[in-house]
């Protein structure tokens, strides 16, 4: 029985106009399955236009081996393939969790970072506490928190109102939507602008490999924009590094934020 991807290859025939073409852009992320050189040829003929890294899950070499990989397959094949490098941007997570803690709608509950190891999402005498790690992103997040904010932990399954600031680490929050908090889950504030630097100290690193490569990479994108500033530090870094014009790539700000759009 073919293979999706056997499918896929044979359906390119039939695009109208060519792949190179369009104004559209297919995007297609690596992973496992991409990984072998026989799925990603195939991937390239069924019409993806770009191939992206995703530096969340960058490891040792393996970008390394990646890179020249698709270009080699794009020259066989005679398709124009480009590449798109996207940095991880800031993380915002609760710690891990004791099982069992629930948030009852209404409840009080404590966001805070945490003070050590130990100090997890967990049950206590005044209730349920929430924490954060430390860094410097997270901090960020909560001394940035006013009263009222909406707080949403696991995508939104959780939404939280600040209704008390105990310390510039802390803050007390009603409960609006509840139920079993679970461990290392995403933390967002949509009306917050958060005030720490766009690139963080991975950014940064991944950021000088992407730039390294050769031929140039096409794209780098940067995660959670929210301002021309942001953007402006990833121009700086390129400043710094004394990357020419002609071996600049095109920066795709993702639009994850209403910061974003306000300062379009």
């Amino acid at each position: 029985m073919a293979s999706e991807l056997d499918m896929l290859e044979v359906a390119a025939t039939k695009l109208e106009p060519s792949p190179g073409d369009r104004e559209i852009k297919i995007v297609a992320t690596m992973g496992p399955a991409l990984e072998s050189e026989a799925n990603l040829r195939k991937m390239i003929f069924a019409g993806v236009n770009i191939v992206r890294l995703n530096c969340s899950h960058r490891f040792k070499d393996q970008f390394e081996t990646l890179y020249p990989l698709i270009h080699k397959i794009g020259n066989e094949t005679g398709k124009k393939v480009e590449i798109l490098g996207d940095l991880q941007g800031p993380k915002f997570r609760t710690t891990d969790c004791c099982s069992e803690v629930i948030a009852n709608p209404g409840d009080i509950v404590t966001l805070s970072l945490a003070v050590d190891d130990a100090d997890i999402v967990r049950n206590t005498d005044r209730g349920v506490r929430i924490t954060m790690k430390p860094t410097v992103e997270q901090r960020a997040l909560i001394s940035g928190l006013t009263l009222g904010m909406e707080v949403l932990i696991e995508d939104g399954r959780r939404r939280l109102k600040v209704v008390e600031r105990v310390s510039e680490a802390e803050v007390r929050m009603q409960v609006l939507v509840g139920g079993v908090l679970k461990a290392r889950q995403g933390v967002n504030v949509p009306d917050l602008e958060i005030g720490c630097a766009a690139l963080t100290e991975k950014d940064v690193a991944d950021a000088e490999f992407l730039l390294s490569l050769n031929p140039p990479i096409d794209y780098i994108a940067m995660s959670f924009v929210q301002k021309g500033a942001d953007i402006q530090e990833l121009i700086d870094l390129m400043d710094r590094l004394s990357i020419p014009a002609d071996r600049r790539p095109k920066i795709c700000p993702k639009i994850e934020k209403p910061q974003a759009l306000v300062n379009l």
